[in-house]
């Protein structure tokens, strides 16, 4: 068999009205409102994913969570506990169309644009508005507030920055975002939903707006700029926090994964700082807000004593690993078992170490790429050198020396 035909693309996004079967049991997507969950919320959601799942909580790079290990008895009773804590959307559809993050720090970084209203309201159209329920289910917003920690480099297909008392909008196309102009902040959200209004009547494919392809994506283009101010040169990156930064502390959890006991306790630590919420972000990275710098300092000791990352240079976070075997069905390799080995060893570059070549734990090229191969080849990885999941493997390895080879 072909290192081509030994790679099988396949999978949805769960939710949890529509959870997905996998390794370790049904999984759950829950989406916060706005990127952030009440203390409360996160409290509850700890307690929820001990008593209905097991225990094992993966943030997403859509700033989501994912609740891990569900049986077809206990599914019904996570839904009633993310329905009291106010996080269930009212229908399956609804769940699956509200994709939207947002930056991080929006009331906490004083240099960012309070864009809450913004994502609020394009929440509410896309749970409103039945054409909007057309969309793919992978189809994806950005709201970024301007701020020192940005979201705006990341993957959406309609994004919306703040650009003093304008929304930049940008359109998503395979080399990145094409910024189109600028609109004010009380039409962002309507005009995020008429583009998406348009590419629903482009779209021949249940694809996303980079797929368009040349000639209709030059439609969309022409026909939303009209409606848009200029913009300019507009270059933009994404650049992430670990650590204390002012009264902002960023803590990541190891390759995305959360136990129900850390969360409980971050929650806890959060609340002794003075914070109200958890944000979530694109990175895996959680972020909280602090009533001073020292109750900053306090809840960075607090993380790191409970197991979660605060530490900037640590090893891991040049790393994305996925759940993995046996988490995953899509999976025959122990994803995060090989990605410690590669922590730990001499290889600086950056690593993503795929069950898969789905690639659900990063996009974006890595200088080493070592992907699970399905088929007759289970139990061994393809690597890739400076690319992606999805590329063509130039030769593959067993499991056990995976670590141990790359030292440079």
């Amino acid at each position: 068999m072909s290192l081509a035909a030994a790679i099988d693309v396949k999978g949805w996004c769960p939710g949890v009205l529509r959870p997905m079967q996998s390794g370790d049991g049904l999984l759950a997507r829950v989406r916060p409102w706005c990127g952030a969950l009440r203390l409360d919320e996160a409290k509850g959601l700890a307690d929820a994913s001990e008593r209905f799942g097991n225990g094992h909580i993966d943030l997403t790079r859509r700033a989501n969570l994912q609740i891990r290990g569900l049986g077809d008895a206990s599914v019904r009773g996570l839904q009633d506990a993310v329905a009291r804590l106010g996080l269930l959307d009212r229908d399956a559809e609804a769940e699956a169309g509200r994709n939207i993050m947002v930056s991080p720090l929006v009331g906490i970084d004083p240099a960012e644009a309070d864009i809450r209203p913004i994502a609020h309201a394009l929440a509410d159209l896309l749970a409103r508005d039945r054409m909007l329920r057309r969309l793919p289910s992978k189809f994806g917003f950005l709201v970024d507030g301007g701020g020192h920690v940005s979201i705006a480099g990341e993957r959406a297909d309609i994004s919306l920055k703040a650009l003093g008392r304008t929304m930049a909008v940008g359109l998503d196309t395979p080399t990145g975002a094409d910024w189109v102009g600028t609109t004010s902040v009380d039409e962002a959200a309507e005009v995020a939903a008429a583009i998406a209004r348009i590419f629903i009547g482009l779209a021949r494919e249940q694809g996303r707006l980079r797929d368009l392809g040349e000639g209709p994506f030059g439609r969309l283009r022409a026909i939303v700029r009209k409606g848009l101010g200029p913009v300019g040169n507009l270059s933009v990156e994404s650049w992430r926090l670990i650590g204390v930064k002012g009264l902002a502390v960023g803590i990541a959890a190891p390759f995305g994964r959360l136990d129900a006991h850390q969360l409980r306790s971050l929650a806890g630590l959060a609340g002794e700082a003075g914070a109200v919420d958890i944000r979530l972000s694109p990175w895996r990275v959680l972020y909280v807000g602090a009533r001073d710098v020292e109750a900053a300092q306090t809840l960075m000791k607090g993380a790191h004593e409970i197991g979660l990352i605060v530490d900037a240079n640590d090893p891991i976070l040049r790393i994305d690993a996925c759940p993995g075997a046996p988490a995953c069905r899509s999976s025959s390799v122990d994803t995060r078992r090989t990605a410690r080995r590669l922590a730990a060893s001499p290889f600086k570059g950056s690593v993503h170490v795929s069950g898969c070549a789905k690639g659900c734990a990063r996009s974006a090229p890595a200088d080493l790429v070592l992907v699970g191969i399905q088929g007759g080849e289970q139990g061994r990885y393809g690597v890739i050198r400076n690319g992606t999941a999805r590329d063509l493997p130039q030769r593959l390895i067993d499991a056990s020396e995976a670590g141990a080879q790359f030292d440079v």
